[in-house]
C-alpha cells in the first residue's frame, strides 16, 4: 500500500511555498483546500476552494482552460488527503496539477497570510 501511495502522490509534483507565492501572483491559479470545511472556516490560504464543500460540483469551482494551474494541499507533508482534490481534478481533464506539500501547516509556519471561510 505504502509503494502504491507513493507512486500516485509522484504523479502531481510538488510545489514550494516561494513558487506557490509567484504563482498567485502572476498568473491564474485554483487552490484546493482538501482539510475539510472546519479547518477551511477557521484558516485556508487566500483564494483556495473548499474542497470538501466543492466537490459535488467542482467543474463549477475550476477554469475552464484545462490547462491552468491546480494546486492541492492539505494539513501538512505527511497528510494525504489532498490525493483526493487532486484525483477529481485530473479525473475532469486537468493537466496542471501540483501538490504543496508543506500544507496549511508550513504556509502557516512560514508566516504566511490565511484567511477565514464565510
Amino acid at each position: 500500500m505504502l509503494i502504491g501511495a507513493s507512486v500516485f502522490a509522484a504523479e502531481f509534483p510538488d510545489i514550494t511555498i516561494p513558487e506557490l507565492k509567484t504563482a498567485m501572483a502572476t498568473q491564474k491559479i485554483v487552490l484546493l483546500d482538501a482539510n475539510g470545511t472546519d479547518s477551511w472556516q477557521s484558516g485556508h490560504i487566500p483564494g483556495a476552494v473548499n474542497f470538501v464543500a466543492a466537490k459535488t460540483d467542482l467543474a463549477k469551482s475550476l477554469p475552464a482552460d484545462k490547462s491552468e494551474l491546480v494546486v492541492a494541499y492539505c494539513g501538512n507533508p505527511t497528510c494525504q488527503a489532498y490525493l483526493s482534490a487532486a484525483e477529481a481534478a485530473k479525473k475532469l481533464g486537468y493537466t496542471n496539477i501540483k501538490h504543496l506539500r508543506a500544507g496549511i501547516a508550513g504556509w502557516k509556519s512560514a508566516g504566511e497570510k490565511t484567511e477565514k471561510g464565510s
